[in-house]
This record gives structure tokens, sequence and C-alpha cells, in this order.
């Protein structure tokens, strides 16, 4: 059963990519970025993997990332294979603390240079928190740091209630009772959401160490100063009914 303590954690897998399979990373990305044009995949992108409701693309970018980032949907397949190599050898150290996690979303590549960030949100359980694959958790392993240690990772926490919907005794089959999710807007488009209080926790894995945290979770990053931050995200999920039982 999906717990939403699930949801809302933070954990870590030290070494989930060791310093030969950072370098091939870089080294793969260096290569696909001077083929196809860093720009493409940043200023001259009309895409996002962010979506707000009644909020254009482009809107939706203006208000996740400000400044841009670099933002590649397609990885290169050797980069892939790389990944989910990993990913497959840290399954048992990812489930021990989300057990509900099965699988994961194709991998994402990005950059931030200096001056760029990603703004507070939360993910959500999407698409939908009653279909399947269920997305509990999203996950980010750096492949390369800022040389002032800017570019830091922050989750954010607050006791308010105003983020959640209503607890129900009716929840979707494979939740725990009176499961609660995070409500739409729960980033800058809302005005209840800039005003709540929060609580900011910033952390910089070491290169190589996977983050994982909950798809609940309020979470960004602050700006680069200098020099560029790079990693790859995934996200992850509960797939199939079965595993959690039914109606």
């Amino acid at each position: 059963m999906i717990h939403i303590a699930e949801t809302l954690s933070i954990h870590t897998v030290e070494d989930f990519l060791d310093a030969d399979e950072v370098r091939q990373l870089n080294e793969l990305m260096d290569a696909t970025l001077a083929l196809q044009g860093r720009e493409s995949f940043d200023l001259a992108r009309t895409s996002t993997i962010h979506e707000v409701p009644g909020l254009t693309a482009n809107q939706a970018r203006a208000l996740y990332e400000p400044a841009g980032r670099v933002e590649m949907t397609d990885v290169p397949a050797p980069a892939r294979t790389i990944l989910d190599a990993a990913m497959m050898r840290s399954h048992p150290a990812i489930t021990r603390g989300m057990p509900s996690i099965e699988g994961h979303r194709p991998w994402i590549f990005l950059e931030y240079q200096a001056g760029q960030y990603i703004s507070a949100h939360a993910d959500g359980i999407a698409p939908d928190p009653a279909a399947w694959p269920r997305q509990i958790a999203a996950a980010s392993v750096t492949i390369a740091d800022a040389p002032d240690s800017s570019g830091a990772f922050y989750v954010e926490t607050s006791g308010s209630d105003a983020p959640w919907t209503s607890p129900t005794l009716d929840a979707p089959a494979g939740y725990a009772p009176r499961m609660r999710f995070i409500s739409e807007g729960t980033d800058g488009s809302s005005a209840w959401f800039t005003s709540m209080k929060r609580t900011r926790w910033t952390v910089q894995p070491a290169v190589g160490t996977l983050c994982l945290f909950g798809s609940q979770l309020v979470h960004g990053t602050e700006p680069v100063k200098a020099g560029r931050v790079r990693k790859f995200l995934t996200l992850l999920t509960a797939d199939t009914p079965a595993a959690h039982g039914s109606r």
C-alpha cells in the first residue's frame, strides 16, 4: 500500500554512479550538446516537462525556470544504458525507504549555468493519483557541480494545511487509509503557496549520489553562481494495481 510518508520522504544512494560512469556521461553529453547545440535545449526550447493548468508551455517555463536551463528529454541511448544499469543494481537500496517503487520513467538531462535555477514546487502523484502508473518520487544524480558549491538542491516543509486535499476514507485502491493528495497549484502560480510559511532544507549530494525525494514534497534549486551543474532526473513509479491490492 502506498503511504503518504513515501511521497514526503527524502533518501540518498551514495556511489550510484562511479567515477568512470560519471566521466562517460559527461563526455556523452558534451558530444550531444556540441552536435545539436546547447541553445536548442535552453533558450530556443519551446517545451517543458512542467505543466501548470491555465498556463501555456512558455508561461510554465517562465514560472519554473525564470532564467532558463538545459532540458533534454531524449537522452542518448548509451547514457540511458549506464543510468538504467545503476538503477537496477541500486533497486534494493531505493525500495528500503520507498517500498512501493517498482519502475521509473525515461531519464531527463538537466544543466544549469550561472543565474539559472528551478523554482519551488511539488510535482504531485502525476498524471492522476487514481491512475496507474503512480509517480511516487523523483530521483536525480549530479554528474558535474558548480565550483563554488552553488546551485544546491533543497526541499521545503510546512505544517500548513493549505496544500492538501481533505482526507478521504475511500481513497483509490492501492493507497493506505486516509491518504491525502497535494493540491494543483503547489507552485509559484498560487498566491496561497507564495505566502505559505515554509522551512527550507538545503543539500548538495556528492557527484554520483542519487537523491530521491517524494512526489508530494516541495523542492527546487538555488541559483548557480558560476560554472555549471549537470544532473540526470527520473520519476519513480508504482506500476501495477496487483502489487497494491484491488477494490
